[in-house]
């Protein structure tokens, strides 16, 4: 088990409206992400995390090496990995400083970069999971290695599940309209359209849209109102993603 001196902590996160603090920490040369709860309602996020992790593994999404038992619920200890955050997300707002850098590369590396988030949740719908909560500030991506990576997805469940509140927590702009009725289905369709939002605003920018016609045409249907609209299941959106990106 690893001793951590969080008062030699190199960087921290104290500002987060999630009720977690982290702490960037070096031990003996390696560098980790130490992220801990200080309110009810975030150890049960990390409780979520938690079992998130014991079911996903992929390469693009950044798990724990390490979960201890800690007097206020469960400290997760992750690798720290190099890289700009696409929305720095505190309670004094967001900064997208990134993710205007980010949306200016190469259309090419944001298609890449796209594929990743795509392939890394076929990898959460097969171990039964839905996204929850993700929006760009999950994204951390490295501009000099060009990859992305998928964290803080503290929020995700089992699924599908029926709604027993007035909505799920999250951004607005990702979120379907599913997520804002108590006894609505949250399932795969939900996900896809999450899905279709991140895409939709990863290929745009300031200058508009940089993406293709028919890359615009899988964001609208992704994006559907009625989840029977919507592409059936992350693997069907997928699917119709790469044939976008087909030479």
């Amino acid at each position: 088990m690893l001793d951590l001196p969080l008062s030699s902590a190199f960087v921290t996160f104290d500002a987060q409206g999630s009720g977690c603090l982290s702490h960037g920490i070096e031990v003996m040369g390696r560098r980790w992400f130490v992220k801990r709860a200080t309110t009810p309602e975030a150890r049960l996020s990390l409780a979520r995390a938690s079992r998130l992790h014991a079911a996903v593994a992929h390469p693009a999404i950044v798990g724990p090496d390490q979960i201890l038992d800690g007097p206020d619920g469960p400290v997760l200890v992750y690798p720290w990995h190099d890289g700009s955050v696409l929305n720095r997300a505190t309670i004094h707002g967001s900064d997208r400083a990134a993710l205007a850098r980010f949306q200016q590369l190469p259309i090419g590396e944001v298609e890449a970069a796209v594929d990743t988030i795509l392939d890394a949740h076929q990898a959460v719908v097969t171990a039964g999971f839905v996204a929850v909560d993700l929006y760009d500030g999950c994204l951390l991506y490295d501009f000099v290695a060009r990859r992305m990576r998928l964290i803080d997805l503290d929020e995700y469940r089992p699924g599908p599940f029926v709604l027993d509140a007035d909505r799920l927590p999250g951004s607005r702009r990702y979120m379907a309209p599913e997520e804002f009725v108590r006894g609505a289905v949250i399932d795969q369709r939900t996900t896809v359209y999450t899905l279709g939002r991140m895409v939709g605003h990863l290929l745009d920018s300031p200058a508009g849209w940089r993406g293709s016609a028919r890359q615009r045409d899988v964001v609208d249907r992704a994006t559907q109102k009625v989840p029977e609209d919507r592409y059936s299941s992350v693997a069907e959106l997928t699917s119709a993603w790469r044939d976008t990106t087909q030479p």
